[in-house]
């Protein structure tokens, strides 16, 4: 079969010429792979057939060009004139900066040769195991992917690969024996002073830089030293005041002087502080509720305590919502109460109801301040429900809505099954009568909080008197 070849360059090929490669062509320093040689052995068709299939036993044999035929296809840089007006060191610096530049394009020249090698070689392994079924035009079609070629390869690709690199170290050998005659020639003395300064500028410039750049980085860890550290000395105190807290809870819980003297503590509008009282109202067919409360809350104080059972959330509730005024609902009938207690100051309310007719009772701080009728007449209430304090239940026990949540502290929150007289209530609100409720007392072990509500110690008539 006939040799497949084409021109190393991708331009026309120029003729050899008869004087010495120039240092900055890579045709003078290193035997350029030229092509591939692509052989059909064992009877063939034929070389003009390159569309039939090849006999069984065919193999392709790479071989390299020899080092006078390289020259052919590779077109050679104008040599620069010597003997110019250039001085001769400026001539060799000039060389110098040439075959460096000679040594980068070689490496390019080897990584490209090496990736053409590795695909060649396993386009060959193929033909070789498929028995010649690939046509020598198939093939000639294959390499036309590639890049162009001329002559033969070496059998090994390796055999490539090492005399590559043995002719970049040859051109490497060449370049630092130049630079050392250069040397020789031509001393550091006999350099411009110029250029001598320019160099030890240079050189004070890119250690300036380093210094620089280490202290940048010095000055980045201290920097992120400092950071890690200021955040882990925040998160110990806060770790610390929240144990703190935790201890002067756990110490307040039990430093009570007798277990009504206790408030507890809402101090923000959210849908999950709350208490809750444990005990459960049986049927009353009557109630009076009274607690003291302190509370500047706006707009209105929220819900000092709901009351719900199944089938009825909203059973008996105590609201003041937005601009509204306070309201008094049971079994989701509405009275609206002449009450004033959003000034941040303790008062002390009463509200009394009877299934008869709906009556109801309003007292704030002792004195009857409203009365009224056929608020949900002749209904008992419904034993068995959630008592909470602090929210607005929409289902029995939960369904929490933030925007109705009560803001601030109570007290002494108790509940009889009777309508209380007015002499009594009056005696509760200044201080001089101690009445527990006979249904729900206010003592510690009924009460417990939820989502960061507090309890803590009080004596409510004696906070009652600072506010005054």
């Amino acid at each position: 079969a006939a040799p497949v070849s084409a021109a190393a360059g991708s331009g026309p090929s120029a003729p050899a010429s008869p004087s010495e490669p120039s240092p900055r062509s890579p045709a003078g320093m290193l035997p350029v792979v030229a092509g591939l040689l692509l052989a059909v052995a064992a009877g063939g068709r034929g070389s003009a057939a390159g569309d039939q299939e090849s006999p069984p036993g065919s193999r392709f044999v790479c071989t390299s060009l020899p080092l006078d035929a390289a020259g052919a296809g590779c077109p050679l840089p104008p040599v620069p004139m010597q003997g110019g007006a250039l001085p001769p060191e400026e001539e060799l610096k000039a060389t110098v900066l040439q075959l460096r530049e000679t040594v980068l394009q070689q490496k390019e020249t080897i990584g490209s040769q090496r990736d053409a090698i590795r695909e060649l070689t396993g386009k060959l392994s193929r033909c070789e195991g498929a028995d010649g079924k690939f046509a020598a035009g198939t093939w000639k079609k294959e390499l036309g992917k590639g890049k162009d070629t001329m002559g033969d390869l070496p059998r090994d690709p390796a055999q490539v690969i090492d005399q590559l690199s043995r002719t970049m170290q040859t051109l490497k050998d060449r370049l630092e024996s130049l630079e050392h005659q250069l040397r020789a020639n031509v001393s550091y003395a006999a350099l411009p002073n110029d250029l001598r300064e320019m160099l030890q500028r240079r050189l004070g410039d890119l250690e300036r830089q380093l210094l620089s750049k280490v202290a940048e980085l010095e000055d980045e860890k201290s920097l992120l030293h400092n950071e890690t550290s200021a955040h882990r000395q925040k998160t110990e105190t806060a770790l610390n005041a929240l144990l703190e807290r935790v201890s002067e809870l756990e110490k307040g819980n039990s430093a009570f002087k007798s277990p009504d003297e206790f408030k507890v503590s809402l101090p923000l509008r959210t849908n999950y502080l709350y208490g809750k009282i444990k005990k459960t109202l049986p049927e009353l067919y009557a109630f009076t509720v009274c607690l003291w409360l302190r509370s500047s809350a706006s707009p209105g104080i929220g819900t000092p305590f709901s009351y719900a059972v199944p089938g009825q959330a909203n059973e008996i509730v105590l609201i003041e919502w937005g601009n509204n005024p306070i309201e008094l609902l049971i079994n989701d009938k509405v009275a609206q109460l002449p009450l004033f207690i959003s000034d941040g100051k303790w008062h002390h309310i009463c509200i009394t109801w009877t299934t008869r007719d709906g009556m109801w009772e309003a007292f704030q701080d002792g004195e009857k301040l409203g009365t009224g009728e056929n608020l949900a007449p002749w209904h008992p209430i419904k034993p068995g429900g959630v008592l909470i304090l602090g929210q607005e239940q929409d289902t029995v026990g939960g369904r929490f809505d933030a925007t109705q949540a009560f803001v601030g502290e109570m007290s002494q929150f108790n509940i009889w099954d009777r309508v209380l007289k007015a002499e009594d209530i009056m005696n509760i609100a200044n201080c001089s009568t101690n009445m527990p409720g006979n249904i729900i007392p206010w003592v510690d072990n009924n009460v417990d909080v939820f989502g960061g509500a507090t309890k803590w110690p009080v004596e409510t008539c004696e906070e009652r008197l600072l506010d005054l």
